[in-house]
């Protein structure tokens, strides 16, 4: 059962909308940032989220193998060595604690030979976005299932 509805806080949220808005229309590919975040998501939790970036990944072109082998991307043969360094710094940056708060200088030359610096960028915006998007959702509880692809576009 639903905790608060946070789309009824429209202007408290549009700081993210906008983000959102501008990640969407960045260098990144669509398939890419869906990818990304669903993998957050997936270790986050967040089932809304989930739901969500799942059907928007599917409307985007995403096939349904790659979907349901995504929490172990590193041994499957399907993902491109660009998306392989997107999804490995997407967990790095999603899995700091208090204890390790780095991302080693390795993953950053895997991810910085696959993208440009204004895509790192926009891929650590998405990375950071997407969490927080979590634990809005996951605080707000709101009912799963009833997302259609681009509606918050």
């Amino acid at each position: 059962m639903s905790r608060f509805n946070a789309q009824q806080h429209f202007k408290s949220l549009q700081p993210l909308f906008a983000l959102s808005k501008q990640l969407r229309a960045g260098t990144l590919e669509p398939r890419l940032r869906e990818l990304v975040q669903m993998r957050v998501s997936q270790i986050n939790g967040c089932a809304y989220c989930m739901d969500m970036h799942g059907k928007d990944a599917r409307a985007a072109g995403e096939t349904e193998q790659r979907l349901y082998v995504l929490p172990a991307w590193r041994e499957a043969p399907f993902y491109s060595e660009r998306e392989r360094a997107a999804l490995a710094w997407a967990e790095a940056l999603t899995r700091l604690t208090a204890r390790d708060q780095s991302v080693p200088d390795e993953l950053y030359e895997q991810a910085r030979a696959q993208f440009d610096e204004k895509e790192l960028v926009d891929l650590t915006l998405v990375v950071t976005l997407i969490n927080t998007w979590n634990r809005i959702n996951i605080a707000a509880r709101p009912e799963v299932g009833d997302y259609k692809p681009g509606m918050f576009n």
